[in-house]
């Protein structure tokens, strides 16, 4: 008897991250039809893929569909003619969210609603998660503005993942990559304290050990360097709020959310690439060496 409490607690744990490609209504009253579904089951302690599912979705009217997609990889009437309706696959759609923590990008405002209609339109009750993580919601709160606008296509940019392809589970795939580096980010900002962090005006809100300080730090080992309590001294940093700027793309961040908050980064603009080789290379040399020597490098890091 234990066994489906035990089944059914592992899905509520999973996270499914999933996508629509639908059609962007051209007329007033024009409805959306789901062209395509993508969905990968992550687990939430490993983040790694357990499953995924994909598949192009026919519509009922074929003529919402372009003759050519202006992408290079986009879907077109050809491509979605042969393929399933979305009362054939409902039922595998439905298995693969129902009961699971649902993630994405906007989900709330778009893909939410969106598989919520296209289950109703079949007379089928919809599938309901446990939870919903909407990284463009969590990105905003906690990573800034400091990407541009919070597009999915902007943030892959800025960590130099690629151009988004506007497939659904490339775009899921990319998704989850984009959330790991954000919070590998913000956990080196956490736990680099002894690095000077400044914002892009320069203005320092860490103050440091100065250079010659470093020199004199003894080559005692690492755990009773930490147990100094008076090794860093810092003092809280502003945080400036920002307007969101107005979008227009189907999938982009609500006009409506205009406030955001612009975090204190340790270098400038779209040269985070810089920073990870950097830190790469500190760590790589670092093997083996005394603790000032560490200490001493680290220090012009994020010059």
């Amino acid at each position: 008897m234990a066994t489906p409490n035990i089944s059914i607690n592992k899905r509520s744990s999973e996270i499914v991250f999933f996508d629509l490609e639908t059609n962007v209504p051209s007329k007033p009253g024009q409805k959306f039809w789901v062209l395509e579904f993508g969905a990968m089951v992550v687990c939430s302690r490993k983040l790694v893929e357990l499953e995924s599912y994909c598949t192009l979705i026919r519509p009922g009217d074929l003529s919402v569909v372009g003759l050519k997609s202006g992408r290079v990889d986009g879907i077109t009437r050809k491509a979605v003619a042969d393929a399933p309706s979305f009362e054939q696959v409902a039922q595998k759609i439905f298995n693969i969210l129902d009961g699971r923590i649902w993630a994405g990008h906007n989900i709330q405002r778009f893909d939410c609603v969106r598989i919520k209609a296209a289950f109703a339109e079949i007379g089928c009750p919809a599938p309901v998660p446990v939870g919903i993580i909407d990284s463009l919601g969590v990105l905003s709160e906690k990573f800034g503005k400091r990407a541009g606008n919070m597009k999915m296509a902007s943030l892959a940019a800025y960590f130099d993942l690629g151009e988004q392809k506007h497939r659904s589970l490339d775009d899921v795939r990319m998704n989850l990559e984009v959330l790991k580096h954000c919070a590998t980010v913000l956990f080196l900002e956490s736990s680099l304290p002894d690095l000077s962090i400044g914002n892009c005006q320069g203005t320092s809100s860490i103050t440091t050990r100065s250079r010659s300080q470093v020199h004199n730090i003894p080559t005692s080992p690492i755990d009773k360097w930490q147990s100094s309590p008076s090794s860093i001294t810092t003092r809280s940093s502003s945080r400036g709020k920002f307007p969101c700027r107005e979008e227009t793309s189907r999938k982009s961040p609500p006009s409506t959310s205009a406030i955001g908050y612009q975090r204190t980064v340790p270098y400038a603009r779209q040269s985070l690439g810089k920073v990870t080789a950097g830190v790469r290379n500190l760590l790589c040399k670092a093997q083996n060496k005394p603790l000032n020597t560490l200490l001493k490098h680290s220090q012009t890091l994020f010059r």
